[in-house]
């Protein structure tokens, strides 16, 4: 989910493969039109929530949709662009470039059922709705890989400290690159801005968040977008539950907590949301190492109304 713990959220939460055949900065896109960035409103911080939902659910964890229109809900076919900022990615001391495509290479199909659990989220029915049944435009699960687009723009160094209005304007600039630049195919565009190790993108970590996601307006439409830190800099068990070991886990618990985030609240927070917040918000004491066809990742649970608790499995 999006959001500065300093700034006034709507909902707050615990938010080669390699370089090899990868486009590069080198084919640079347009200068991006100028980015008004909104306010964040949802997020995954750093530290873990005291209450573990899955455990105490009731009908006040329940999601609902927040506006009745059909754009911006939801985004009913996800496509997530990978942009990693920054000459800096020369170095990727825990492999988070090659870790992140291949999670996303696998979230789709029958091997996928953690992505499943979104299908029952919809756009195009009534405010206040908790359950779709067959109304609305649901969320598909993905046949192939929702992965549309992979960008090393490292033609120059990322900031070392990236305000939210630059984050905003690369999810622009990215737009621009893979010719994105009407609002039609930004209805179902996710940008994820990854920062290289060693960065600071709107004061990670020292701000308490592990990411946020959020919506910015540009000349391309309304960009959904995340600020996806370097988040290994933190150390191992950083941004998850579980106590594996492994540097990745906190990088793919938190981007999988604001990919389902921007999936079912895609311009915050029009989407759905409940009392303690987006779909990700409700779970995030819940971590699974789950199997995938492109190998096994850390994949933080999901609240689902359909089963009235946090869940890793639709």
């Amino acid at each position: 989910m999006p959001g500065n713990v300093a700034r006034t959220l709507v909902a707050v939460s615990l938010a080669a493969l390699g370089a090899a055949g990868l486009a590069t900065g080198a084919d640079a896109a347009p200068a991006p039109a100028a980015s008004v960035v909104a306010p964040h409103l949802g997020m995954k911080p750093i530290a873990k929530g005291s209450v573990h939902l899955a455990a105490k659910a009731s009908s006040s964890n329940t999601l609902t949709v927040r506006s009745a229109g059909t754009q911006g809900v939801v985004s009913p076919t996800p496509q997530v662009y990978l942009v990693f900022w920054g000459s800096q990615w020369a170095s990727d001391p825990a492999g988070v470039a090659p870790d992140l495509q291949a999670m996303f290479k696998g979230l789709y199909g029958s091997a996928d059922t953690w992505g499943t659990i979104l299908t029952q989220y919809c756009e195009g029915v009534a405010r206040g709705t908790a359950t779709c049944g067959s109304s609305g435009t649901h969320i598909t699960h993905p046949a192939t890989s929702p992965l549309a687009g992979v960008w090393f723009d490292n033609a120059s160094a990322e900031p070392s400290s990236a305000t939210a209005t630059q984050i905003a304007a690369e999810a622009a600039k990215a737009a621009a690159h893979f010719g994105n630049t009407t609002q039609t195919p930004n209805l179902n565009a996710q940008y994820v801005v990854v920062s290289p190790t060693g960065t600071h993108p709107d004061g990670f970590p020292n701000s308490g968040f592990c990411a946020w996601h959020d919506k910015t307006s540009s000349s391309y439409g309304n960009l959904a977008y995340t600020n996806l830190p370097y988040v290994p800099d933190l150390g191992v068990d950083a941004c998850t539950t579980l106590t594996d070991g492994r540097m990745l886990s906190g990088i793919e618990s938190t981007e999988t907590h604001e990919y389902a985030e921007t999936v079912t609240d895609f311009w915050p927070s029009i989407g759905w949301n409940g009392r303690n917040g987006e779909v990700g918000d409700e779970c995030e004491n819940m971590d699974a190492f789950v199997p995938l066809s492109t190998g096994s990742f850390d994949l933080q649970g999901l609240w689902s109304n359909k089963a009235n608790a946090c869940v890793t499995k639709g």
